[in-house]
C-alpha cells in the first residue's frame, strides 16, 4: 500500500510540472500599453497644474503620449481575435493529455517491466531466506559472522574451510583448517585438509609445513590416500620420481577398478614414468604360486626341485628390477620357506621390507606374512 501510495505522488508532481506553465493566462500587448499611455496623460495634467512643467512642456508631451496611445490602439484593432482561442484550446489540449496519458503511460511502462505482483520482503526475511535462493558471498558472510560472535564453534570452521578453497581464499581455508584442529582434535583426515589448503596457498607447491601435515595424517591412517597422493607429489617436486612413483603405485595396488580417484593417479604415475599395477599384473607372472608349489609335490624330486627352483629364481630377478609388487614377494618368502630354505625366505623378507619402506601399508602386509609363516626369531 505504502509503494502505491509514493507511485501516486510521484505521478501528481509530474502531472503538476506539466500543468503548471499551461496554467498562466497570456496578456494583450497592446491593451497592456493602451493603459500604460493613459497614465502617461494624467501624469502630465497633474505636472502641469502643480506647475511642475510649463504650458509649451506640457503640450509637447501630450502631442507624443497622444501619438503614441493612437498607435498602440490601432495596433490593438488589428490584432486578429481567434488567434487567443486557438491558444487557449491548445493549452487545455495539452493539459488534458498531461493530466490522462502521463499516469497511463507511466502505469503502462510500470507493468510491462516491473514486478506488482511480488509481495514485499523485508531485509530481515531476506537474511533468513533459504540457502539455496541465496548466494554464496552471502552465506560466507553470515557464516564469518556467526564465528565472530562463536569462536569455539569448530562445526562453523568445518563448514567454512571448504567454501574458502572453492573461492581460491587458500590461506584463510589454511587458518580455518588449523582451528577445527585446534578445537576438534587432530585426525588423519582433519591434517590431510591442512595440508591441502597449504599446498594451494604454495600455488600448488607441497612445502614443509603441508609435507609434515600429510605426513602427521598417514601417521596416523596409513589408508588415507589424499595425504598419501600428496607424499607422492611432494616426492615428484623434489626430483624423486622413483619414490613418487613407488607411493602412487602403492595406492593403485589392490584398489578397487571402479575407484573415482584412480585415474588422476594412473595420470600422475605415468608422467613420473611409473607402470600401473594392472598393466604388471598383466603380464605372466614368471615366479610361482601356493598353488605351484604343492602341485610339483607330485613330481620326482629332481623334476619337483628343478621346476620350482627355475621359478623362484626368475620371480627373485623380476623383484630386484621391480620391488613394488607386495604379492610378488609374499610369493617369494612362502616359496623358498616351501623348499625348506629359511635363511633366503628371511633374507628375501629383509629385502621386501626395504624395498616396500615408503608403502606403509604394504609395510604391515609384509608383516602380516612373516608372522604368518612363522619367520619372527
Amino acid at each position: 500500500m505504502t509503494l502505491w501510495l509514493v507511485f501516486a505522488l510521484m505521478t501528481a508532481a509530474a502531472v503538476l510540472a506539466v500543468l503548471w506553465p499551461l496554467s498562466r493566462r497570456g496578456e494583450t500587448r497592446g491593451g497592456s500599453d493602451i493603459a500604460v499611455y493613459k497614465d502617461q496623460l494624467d501624469e502630465v495634467a497633474r505636472d502641469h497644474a502643480a506647475g511642475l512643467i510649463g504650458e509649451v512642456e506640457a503640450e509637447a508631451a501630450r502631442v507624443e503620449v497622444s501619438r503614441r496611445l493612437i498607435a498602440a490602439a490601432d495596433a490593438a484593432e488589428r490584432e486578429p481575435q481567434p488567434a487567443g482561442s486557438s491558444s487557449l484550446w491548445r493549452r487545455r489540449a495539452a493539459a488534458l493529455a498531461g493530466l490522462v496519458l502521463l499516469p497511463i503511460g507511466a502505469a503502462a511502462f510500470y507493468l510491462f517491466l516491473g514486478s506488482p505482483q511480488m509481495p514485499g520482503e523485508p531485509l530481515a526475511q531476506r537474511l533468513q531466506a533459504a540457502p539455496a535462493n541465496r548466494s554464496l558471498t552471502s552465506l560466507v558472510s553470515q557464516v564469518e559472522a556467526h564465528l565472530e560472535r562463536n569462536p569455539g564453534d569448530a562445526r562453523g570452521y568445518e563448514v567454512l574451510a571448504p567454501v574458502y578453497l572453492r573461492l581460491g581464499r587458500f590461506a584463510d581455508a589454511a587458518q580455518a583448517r588449523r582451528k577445527i584442529l585446534a578445537l576438534a582434535g587432530e585426525t588423519a583426515e582433519r591434517q590431510s585438509d591442512l595440508g591441502e589448503a597449504l599446498a594451494a596457498a604454495a600455488n600448488g607447491i607441497v612445502t614443509e609445513d603441508a609435507k609434515a601435515a600429510f605426513e602427521r595424517a598417514v601417521a596416523l591412517d596409513a589408508t588415507e590416500l589424499k595425504a598419501r597422493f600428496f607424499l607422492g607429489l611432494a616426492s615428484e617436486q623434489d626430483g624423486d620420481r622413483a619414490k613418487a612413483a613407488s607411493i602412487w603405485r602403492g595406492m593403485l595396488d589392490g584398489a578397487p577398478a571402479d575407484a573415482p580417484w584412480a585415474p588422476m593417479v594412473k595420470e600422475a604415475l605415468a608422467r613420473v614414468g611409473g607402470t600401473p599395477p594392472a598393466a604388471t599384473a598383466a603380464a605372466p607372472a614368471p615366479g610361482p604360486s601356493a598353488a605351484d608349489v604343492n602341485a610339483a609335490a607330485g613330481m620326482s624330486e629332481k623334476d619337483r626341485n628343478e621346476m620350482v627352483r627355475g621359478m623362484v629364481a626368475r620371480l627373485a630377478v623380476r623383484l630386484k628390477q621391480n620391488g613394488d609388487d607386495i604379492e610378488g614377494w609374499q610369493r617369494l618368502v612362502r616359496a623358498y620357506m616351501v623348499l625348506g630354505e629359511r635363511d633366503k625366505a628371511q633374507a628375501a623378507a629383509l629385502d621386501a621390507k626395504r624395498a616396500l619402506a615408503s608403502d606403509p601399508d604394504k609395510l604391515r602386509r609384509i608383516d602380516d606374512m612373516i608372522k604368518e609363516v612363522g619367520l619372527q626369531g
